[in-house]
């Protein structure tokens, strides 16, 4: 009796990123919907290609209770920003990730037979998805995000978006071992007689 007032007197759950299981229940079978809608600012790679500030991530999850702990299944979908890396042109792509995570019971046979970073775990009844759905949208994003599969990026010398240049663009470099004598008898190689 005094164990069920424990649990009933413990504070709220707290984080937008974690679910209490208690209403779940143990009894393998049973299963319960969530959708919900998380803060996520920043999830992605740091100054690459990112949820930018006050994005949000959109979990669609089912949630089933197992043997050995609570199943989650579903999909974690966002809006990420970054820029061309070839181009530096910004660029916004939509991020759907599937998700599959079984969290461990305490005590459970997986539980006691896994390394730590095996398997997620249950805590206080509690499952924390953050760091389950930040893997999952990060191993999904480019490391190298481009605008289009074929941009060509910017021009080495000038500095200007290739796509706009057009192909006839070019700069004129002079061989470095010409460029000394250019200098000393003051032409250039358009009109050598300048001087």
């Amino acid at each position: 009796m005094s164990e069920y007032r424990h649990a009933a007197a413990r504070p709220p759950v707290a984080g937008p990123w974690i679910i209490d299981t208690r209403d779940l229940g143990r009894r393998a079978g049973s299963s319960r919907a969530y959708r919900r809608t998380v803060p996520a600012a920043g999830l992605g790679l740091r100054d690459v290609i990112a949820v930018p500030e006050g994005g949000s991530v959109e979990l669609d999850l089912l949630l089933e209770a197992v043997v050995e702990g609570v199943l989650v299944t579903g999909t974690a979908s966002t809006v990420v920003e970054g820029e061309c890396s070839r181009c530096l042109e910004p660029l916004s792509a939509e991020v759907e990730v599937e998700l599959t995570e079984l969290y461990a019971y305490p005590d459970s046979t997986t539980d006691e037979t896994t390394e730590e970073d095996e398997v997620s775990r249950i805590t206080d009844d509690l499952i924390d998805l953050e760091p389950v759905v930040r893997d999952a949208i990060v191993l999904a994003l480019p490391q190298v995000p481009l605008c289009s599969p074929d941009c060509q990026g910017l021009c080495v010398d000038c500095g200007g978006k290739l796509a706009d240049l057009g192909p006839d663009h070019g700069h004129e470099t002079i061989d470095p071992r010409w460029a000394a004598l250019q200098e000393r008898f003051g032409g250039t190689r358009d009109n050598p007689e300048e001087n």
